[in-house]
């Protein structure tokens, strides 16, 4: 089982401003973002990564770089236009108090399911190719590196509600309730049995216990994809 962690891209000159910024080319990181994107790569340090997947957009490219500059080793860094924002059509580039005036804002908020924005792809549609992209490259990540290998995708706010969503068990309705911000950091491990969701929208603490045990200590692969009934003993420190 590989592990995948979600990286919400760093603080944007676009965010700042309550603007939504879509697929808008030259949409970068502020000096808030910046500090985001540093401090998550410092943060994940500790952790091996053997890809740093991105979404094509400029923001997660930036937010990406400063990750994967952090690592000792160095991680595959590849771009998945799987993970790129959802498309906001006639909505992208407008403020988002403008649009909560608009009678699709409510149906965005109350049954995501059935929103299609005008000249853009529906919320439905996003998820879909959002989580088919994510599982499909943590099958090759595995394939090809192992059973303890662990990546990086970074990507966009509501891509990263819809595949927590999705993990979840959550129908989308219901992917409002989640909260991502700008940096930070949800970890989902996928199993033959069952997605096992590890953190999400953390912004702090050690994440070394993601580091790959030795070969002797790890579980077979069906111990490791059952539900520890009682809870389980937790990770052991990657250093013990």
């Amino acid at each position: 089982m590989a592990t995948v962690i979600l990286v919400r891209h760093g603080r944007t000159t676009a965010n700042a401003s309550g603007v939504l910024a879509g697929r808008t080319a030259g949409v970068s990181l502020d000096d808030a973002g910046r500090t985001q994107a540093a401090a998550t790569g410092e943060r994940l340090a500790a952790v091996p990564l053997v890809a740093v997947v991105s979404s094509p957009l400029e923001r997660c490219k930036q937010t990406a770089a400063a990750v994967a500059a952090a690592q000792q080793g160095r991680p595959a860094r590849l771009t998945d236009k799987g993970l790129t924002e959802c498309d906001y059509g006639e909505w992208q580039g407008r403020t988002l108090a403008a649009l909560a005036k608009e009678p699709l804002w409510k149906t965005v908020q109350t049954q995501p399911s059935a929103a299609v924005f005008p000249g853009g792809e529906s919320l439905t549609a996003m998820q879909a190719r959002a989580v088919a992209a994510v599982r499909r490259r943590d099958a090759v990540i595995e394939a090809e590196h192992g059973a303890g290998a662990v990546w990086v995708a970074v990507s966009h706010g509501d891509i990263i509600k819809a595949v927590l969503a999705d993990a979840l068990g959550m129908h989308l309705d219901l992917f409002q309730r989640l909260h991502v911000d700008p940096g930070s950091v949800s970890i989902i491990r996928y199993t033959s049995t069952r997605p096992f969701v590890l953190a999400s929208n953390t912004h702090a603490g050690d994440l070394s216990w993601l580091a790959p045990p030795p070969a002797k200590r790890r579980r077979s692969r069906k111990a490791a994809a059952d539900a520890a009934v009682g809870g389980g003993a937790g990770p052991s420190p990657a250093a013990s």
